[in-house]
């Protein structure tokens, strides 16, 4: 029987159109202002305790807190008012300590029920709902003071290779300082230096008995250094935001030695803050001998506690730059571990390193930059306040001494890890890259919408006519059969924000375009299935045939005309970066839902009204 769907397919769009409805019904749900806790090491958790101090720290600043709420990775005080955030952020910075990260986020108030079935809001980008600007500022002196440090390493393992005597002394200036027993010494040193060594320029001088050679890096070195450490930790910056999962993330380059991560919309930016701040490099070193000199030798204590420190060489093996993949797991006694793969040079190293001391212990260093933050008092517009100065101070602890059983090479574990925790976040880090020189937060601020809010509102009004234009057109035109393409078109709009939230799309202000768009499209559709019934019937159809006609005659134009146009989408969204992505986003979604409920619900609604009843005339 004509126009007619058979059971199943009635139950299968409806059931499309239930989904569509649950999973965009987060989004009539607005955030709420907050600020998230966690401790500077996965291994520090939050407590009541912290809670309690947190929040008294904000109720005698005068800030309202809405609820308090403590989950295994963290703490989080949600806000009455966005603009209590940042002085929010300060007081309980303070209340805490360095020890712990405090961060501004956003926290769903979407229903438990909702989020027990993974609906969640769409989120929103920068210039619809704002986010966390960071401003990270790379330390050039500890990048150039780092490479020098290995260089130094390579200058002493020649000249032993050469068995060439010398003196180690303090360094001054970022110069290698080294003394010779005599003049012949230091000529023969100087050859074999500079030949090896081009980057260093080379001085001599007389100084307390001995001759003393001092290797500087030549300008050129040290800016070509300084430029390579932002250039790494950007990329590292990067990486570490992808593997984050942050969506829409800007990451860019700022004047010398500075760097801007722009986090949009619902972000976990308390661990953001964690990982993108920590230098969570490493030093491979070999255990001292028991009569080596102290001035080639230091001391390191363990970070577990109750263990005596240790000596180790000063020259290093290799450092954490020269890992290519690491990943999280467990040894055969179920300790977490990180296994790690270096690349060619860096398996070299290790080779020759280990090859020549077995049975000698190795030592693995974890470089961490710790805040340590002092307050000062400032006058600010006539009124004196306690200003917060953050300072970095550098801890290098042992995590790992173990003995040299055999030459190892590109591939090996690292063991004595507090938890797994810390064993992701070390392989994370590794993972997406060292940072070439350590970075500390020059700046913290939430970013409001930066087209502003009157935009938005225009945009949203906009949206908001063009629906109700459109329907007024095909009501017009269409009469009831325009009635069921504007209830279409409704479902489509529903739809639309539902696929959006489950695949994680994120909505700009050029995406509110390309939902405009979609509506002139879904529509378009309905208008030539209208036409052609309208056209069958002129023509002496009966009425259930031309139904039956015009929607099976129009449905290979719908399809063609939508698919070039989803084509084009696919090409700006791969061409195209920010704005011109969001646009291709939605248009290209709003054409996969326009083809379904211009074609099918309407269709379904058109079959259930008039499919079977003897109809003479239609009013089309």
């Amino acid at each position: 029987m004509l126009n007619r769907f058979p059971l199943w397919k009635y139950l299968l769009i409806v059931s499309i159109l239930l989904v569509g409805f649950i999973y965009s019904a987060p989004n009539l749900y607005p955030d709420d202002p907050a600020i998230q806790i966690r401790g500077q090491s996965v291994a520090l958790k939050i407590t009541d305790a912290q809670m309690q101090r947190a929040e008294s720290a904000l109720k005698a600043g005068g800030i309202a807190v809405k609820a308090v709420e403590l989950s295994p990775q963290g703490g989080m005080l949600r806000l009455a008012a966005a603009a209590d955030q940042l002085p929010g952020r300060d007081l309980v910075a303070r209340a805490l300590g360095d020890e712990y990260v405090v961060a501004l986020n956003l926290a769903p108030t979407t229903p438990a029920w909702l989020r027990s079935l993974g609906a969640g809001p769409m989120k929103l980008g920068l210039d619809l709902s704002g986010g966390v600007h960071f401003l990270l500022e790379v330390d050039m002196d500890k990048a150039v003071t780092a490479r020098i440090k290995v260089y130094e390493g390579e200058v002493k393992s020649l000249l032993r290779k050469e068995r060439l005597r010398y003196r180690s002394l303090p360094q001054q200036d970022n110069a290698i300082q080294l003394g010779f027993a005599d003049k012949a010494q230091l000529e023969k040193a100087h050859g074999l230096i500079q030949k090896s060594f081009p980057d260093f320029a080379l001085t001599e001088a007389e100084r307390n008995g001995q001759v003393v050679l001092s290797l500087a890096l030549t300008p050129a070195k040290l800016a070509e250094i300084r430029e390579y450490s932002i250039k790494q930790n950007l990329t590292t910056v990067r990486n570490r935001v992808n593997e984050l999962g942050v969506s829409e993330p800007l990451v860019q380059r700022q004047g010398a030695n500075r760097i801007v991560v722009e986090l949009p919309g619902v972000q976990d930016t308390a661990s953001a803050k964690g990982i993108l701040g920590k230098t969570a490099n490493l030093e491979f070193r070999l255990e001292a001998d028991r009569d080596a000199p102290k001035a080639a030798t230091e001391s390191f204590e363990f970070r577990e506690p109750n263990r005596p420190p240790v000596a180790l060489e000063r020259g290093l093996i290799i450092t954490g730059d020269k890992v290519t993949d690491a990943s999280a797991s467990f040894d055969e006694n179920g300790r977490p571990q990180v296994n790690i793969r270096l690349d060619g040079h860096g398996g070299d190293l290790m080779n020759r390193a280990t090859r020549n001391n077995v049975g000698r212990s190795m030592a693995v260093i974890f470089i961490e930059q710790k805040p340590v933050t002092r307050y000062v008092k400032q006058t600010v517009d006539g009124v004196e306040k306690e200003v917060p100065v953050t300072a970095f101070k550098e801890e290098k602890k042992i995590i790992s001494l173990a003995t040299i059983q055999s030459a190892l090479g590109n591939s090996f574990r690292i063991t004595g890890l507090d938890g797994p925790g810390e064993s992701s976040e070390l392989a994370l880090l590794l993972r997406a890259g060292g940072l070439a020189a350590p970075m500390h937060f020059a700046e913290e601020r939430t970013i409001g919408p930066s087209l502003g809010a009157e935009n938005i509102e225009l945009g949203i009004k906009a949206s908001i006519w063009g629906f109700i234009f459109v329907s007024l057109f095909i009501l017009a035109i269409y009469k009831f059969f325009g009635l069921l393409a504007t209830v279409a078109l409704g479902f489509n709009m529903v739809l639309l924000l539902a696929l959006m939230s489950l695949l994680g799309a994120t909505l700009t202000l050029p995406g509110i375009a390309g939902i405009v768009l979609t509506m002139g499209m879904a529509v378009d559709a309905n208008v030539l299935i209208f036409s052609r019934i309208r056209e069958e019937i002129e023509n002496g159809m009966s009425v259930q045939r031309a139904i039956h006609e015009g929607f099976d005659r129009a449905f290979s134009a719908i399809i063609d005309g939508n698919l070039t146009t989803l084509l084009v989408g696919g090409i700006l969204f791969v061409m195209g970066t920010g704005p011109v992505k969001g646009f291709s986003v939605t248009m290209s979604l709003g054409i996969l839902t326009s083809m379904f409920t211009a074609v099918f619900v309407t269709r379904a609604m058109v079959n259930l009204i008039f499919g079977n009843r003897q109809l003479k005339k239609l009013w089309i």
